[in-house]
């Protein structure tokens, strides 16, 4: 049996081998990735220590010159580090070009590559051979592939598939900094033929035509012009011309240049037959974004690249088309992957599309892809059609209201293709997003966008809108574009902007007669009367692996690991750059973190920091709360509302601005950023303040205070509701009893209203909520108490009796710990449809059945308070630095093991009793006040 077996599997890996070498394996591309990505490291390190050896001085001014060169061909910040990558990736990527193209002199004659390898040749000239010899195996699958290539499609494929992997895998750095990320071909027919209407339609004229200049700028792998070219949209008898002075594409990074150009030639010459070999003339190595004013000689091969791209400025760019990067920076400071600054470019940004809005947080428009709808509406100048697919969340956004207004008043017709795919969300929003069009590359909703201007159109901003339906997959979404073709056969609904700048979801005006909830952050903007101060943001620590958890022991020795971390870097930072030191440490570092080490400042334990929290809807963590440490990069001003452990408060909290689905939450405790949609707002009925800075107060305050009560610990605490914001409410129920306490929760009440989150959840989406005055006294108080009792269940939510409706099944001597909670499944069904939430798998010892699915309808943050509970409450491990996060360790420290257990019966309680309340809720009807004010 053991020889059979054996020979089993000698036969297994025979058959294997055959058909690797018959066919080629695309499994292990990723595999041979990772060590492309590792030997190109190793080149450049070897490449580094060349240029650092006294005796080669004159390698060291050819390297000076040749970076020069570059940082004039690409963007002007070009790093020594960044350009000694491009030369280790040009070493180990060369022999691929001469693999999967070896019917093409390609990388003896194309200029960029000419350059690069004479450059290398003048550092390391055994580099090319090493790295070719490690690789030679992976190389070997590369021809074997291209020699099973029989279609101009199957070309294309093979493209994808080997460079989808290789970023993934070799360079997952520069992928996610540049949004590497490869478009579908019905996308991109489908934009080709859209082009061609538009062109046929406005201009009179055909993408064929002398002198209509095509540039993709963001080109890639070349797929948009190849496709182009493979369309029949120009005629046979005219692409040659067409290849050699009409069409143009851009490319930034050595492998994607490669690559593009030479698919672009095997294209070319697949439709064009009988010609001798030539370099395209179409491809030019650059960073699009980039300043090109400076008119520089260059001694090198790049000369001839950059003349083109000298020669390509001056032309007037007819059609744009492209998927723009969809990189918006890096997550974490020690990811060291920031995005590229363009001053030129983002000057443009800052003095329209920033320019034209209020929002406060504006990072989000000088994303990539926003950038590049900027940088390509001047580039077209007055007269164009650009065709993008891109991220579409600028065309709901908030932050995007100035954007949407230049674009109107930029652009005479818009068509915008929305093709959903929004898996930033989640249950039934998930699902009627469908499927993500880029397949795993994005999770962001995605729309093709064409734009057109047209000096001969008087009317500007005709805005046309079409979406897909709900739930089709990725397959259904790309078959209708090939369907449709292009936008000539699509039913579009015409849009009418607001006076907001928004598109969709348009806005109630009648929510702006309301008093706001929080004072304005804007000193440009007239002062309104509100209710309470600015906001106070939840905490955001971007470590929260490291500072929060279940357990004060574990949270304690994380903290403490984190500044003994903190301490060996100070040490390392005295001998090497502050970059060098972090590199060496592996920490979660921030901007905040790194500030401080550029200080060598001290982080010093304190166990007085460790604070009960908020970190989702009725999940409570222990959180080391360091106002000036360092361990929190944003912690908010949440020492005003709770300066010490003892200090008392109540805060009303919701969801930031950007948010789809509103909600809102009461806590007595210090919360997450993230427990909320859009980043948790918070509104406190008191402020804390030291006596001294209470005693230094000027008399014009933003708010005066109604009574101070000095307390205990030598803080001052004040009223954080508006007088003026009081009488507001007053006068119009005069003669009847309102306090501050009344009006706090009224407000509360009102939140929870259904009517009113129906009626302004476009207002709600776009802006924080403001709050009407109802008809009568008596729809006041029945607001007003409600609050108050909501208020009780959501913040007493630990001490509400155990729901008793359920049945329990437990074994003998049961386990009351939790590993993860699951729900029941419904036989035959599959994904979110096949849990039964009427019965829980609490853990191998107890399943609690029979539980209300009336309690699923309470929603605060997207899931039901149960789902909450379900999902978060387990024990995790935090991948990047192995902390144990164990939720039974909360109970157990108290002495309650059951403590789990209860809170899931408790929050059944506070969901159900929750909606009945709401439910009971007076209709919504405005005071006439508040109907009239303008």
């Amino acid at each position: 049996m053991e020889l059979s077996l054996g020979r089993d599997m000698i036969l297994e890996e025979d058959i294997r081998a055959r058909i690797v070498k018959k066919v080629g394996n695309r499994k292990e591309w990723s595999d041979w990735a990772e060590d492309v990505g590792r030997i190109c490291q190793e080149q450049v390190k070897h490449i580094e220590a060349v240029l650092d050896k006294p005796e080669n001085e004159a390698s060291r001014k050819k390297f000076e010159v040749f970076s020069t060169e570059l940082k004039n061909t690409l963007n002007g910040e070009l790093s020594r580090e960044e350009v000694l990558d491009m030369l280790g990736q040009h070493i180990v990527t060369k022999p691929v070009m001469d693999a999967l193209f070896s019917e093409f002199p390609f990388t003896e004659k194309n200029p960029i590559s000419r350059a690069m390898t004479q450059m290398l040749d003048a550092l390391d000239k055994e580099g090319l051979k090493s790295a070719t010899k490690l690789l030679e195996g992976f190389y070997n699958s590369v021809r074997v592939r291209a020699k099973n290539i029989k279609t101009a499609e199957d070309r294309q494929t093979v493209i994808i598939e080997l460079f989808d992997k290789f970023f993934k895998f070799a360079f997952p750095e520069m992928r996610d900094k540049l949004g590497i990320i490869y478009t579908p071909v019905p996308v991109v027919d489908f934009i080709n033929h859209s082009v061609a209407d538009i062109l046929q339609k406005e201009f009179g004229t055909t993408i064929a035509s002398p002198n209509v200049h095509i540039l993709d700028p963001f080109t890639g792998t070349g797929t948009f012009l190849t496709r182009l070219m493979q369309s029949g949209l120009i005629p046979a008898d005219k692409l040659s011309e067409k290849f050699k002075n009409d069409i143009h594409a851009h490319e930034i990074l050595p492998l994607t240049y490669y690559i593009a150009s030479i698919n672009l030639e095997a294209t070319y010459y697949d439709l064009v037959s009988n010609q001798e070999y030539e370099p395209n003339p179409v491809m030019i190595w650059t960073d699009t974004f980039a300043d090109h004013d400076a008119k520089t000689l260059f001694s090198t091969s790049l000369a001839e690249n950059n003349a083109r791209l000298a020669k390509t400025e001056e032309l007037d760019i007819r059609v744009i088309v492209g998927n723009p990067p969809y990189s918006v920076g890096q997550e974490r400071q020690a990811d060291n992957n920031e995005n590229e600054r363009y001053d030129k470019l983002d000057s443009r940004i800052s003095k329209t599309y920033a320019g034209r809005t209020d929002v406060t947080l504006k990072n989000s428009l000088y994303d990539s892809y926003i950038r590049a709808y900027r940088w390509a509406s001047d580039r077209i100048k007055d007269k164009g059609v650009i065709g993008f697919v891109t991220n579409a969340g600028w065309i709901e956004s908030n932050s995007a209201d100035g954007m949407r207004k230049c674009m109107s008043e930029e652009f005479n017709s818009i068509y915008i293709y929305h093709l959903k795919g929004n898996q930033r969300t989640s249950g039934e929003r998930s699902r009627k997003e469908g499927g993500k069009v880029f397949g795993e590359g994005s999770r962001a909703p995605v729309a093709i966008v064409l734009l057109v201007k047209n000096p001969d159109d008087k009317e500007k901003g005709k805005i046309y809108f079409h979406a897909v339906d709900d739930y089709l997959t990725r397959e259904e979404k790309l078959n209708q574009l090939v369907k449709a073709k292009s936008i000539s056969n699509i039913q579009w609904q015409r849009i009418y902007p607001d006076k907001h700048g928004d598109w969709l979801n348009q806005r109630d005006d009648s929510f702006a007669h309301f008093i706001k909830i929080d004072a304005t952050k804007f000193k440009k903007q007239k002062t309104e009367v509100s209710v309470f101060p600015p906001s106070v943001n939840g905490v955001k620590t971007d470590r929260d692996a490291w500072v929060y958890n279940s357990a004060v022991i574990a949270l304690s020795e994380s903290v403490r690991r984190l500044i003994k971390g903190y301490e060996e870097t100070v040490k390392l930072s005295n001998d090497m750059s502050v970059e060098e030191a972090v590199k060496q440490v592996k920490l979660p570092w921030t901007r905040l973190l790194k500030t401080k080490l550029e200080k060598n400042a001290l982080i010093i334990f304190d166990s007085k920091k460790v604070r009960n929290s908020i970190y989702r809807p009725f999940i409570l963590q222990r959180l080391y709360y360091d106002k000036k440490g360092g361990v929190i990069e944003q912690p908010g001003r949440w020492d005003t509302l709770f300066p010490t452990v003892a200090s008392e408060n109540l805060a009303i909290c919701v969801t930031g601005i950007g948010n789809k689905a509103f909600s809102c939450l009461m806590t007595n405790k210090i919360i997450d950023l993230n427990a909320l949609e859009a980043g948790t707002q918070c509104f406190p009925r008191y402020i804390y303040k030291s006596i001294t800075d209470s005693l230094q107060n000027s008399e014009d305050d933003l708010f005066a205070n109604e009574s101070e009560a000095v307390t205990t610990d030598g803080f001052v605490k004040e009223d954080a509701i508006n007088d003026d914001a009081l009488k507001h409410f007053q006068e119009v129920y005069s003669g009847n009893p309102i306090s501050k306490d009344d009006l706090f929760y009224y407000i509360y009440g009102i939140l929870h209203s259904q009517d009113y989150r129906t009626k302004y959840a476009n207002n709600l989406s776009k802006e924080l909520p403001r709050i009407p005055r109802v008809a009568t006294y008596e729809d006041f108080k029945a607001f007003s108490e409600a609050g108050r009792k909501l208020a009780d269940l959501h913040v007493n939510f630990e001490k509400q009796p155990r729901y008793k409706g359920v049945t329990v099944q437990k074994r003998e001597g049961c386990s009351f710990r939790v590993t993860q909670m699951k729900w029941g499944k419904i036989a035959g069904k599959t994904g979110n449809a096949a849990k039964d939430k009427t019965r829980l798998i609490y853990n191998e010892d107890i399943t609690i059945e029979n539980i209300p699915l009336e309690a699923q309808e309470y929603v605060v943050n997207k899931k039901s308070a149960l789902d909450w509970i379900v999902e978060r409450c387990r024990i995790t491990v935090d991948k990047d630095s192995g902390i144990i996060n164990d939720f039974n360790k909360y109970g157990e420290e108290m002495g309650d093991p059951t403590y789990l257990y209860d809170l899931f019966l408790k929050v059944i309680t506070v969901s159900l009793e929750t909606m009945k309340i709401v439910k009971a809720l007076p209709a919504l009807e405005i005071h006439r006040l508040d109907k009239e004010s303008d």
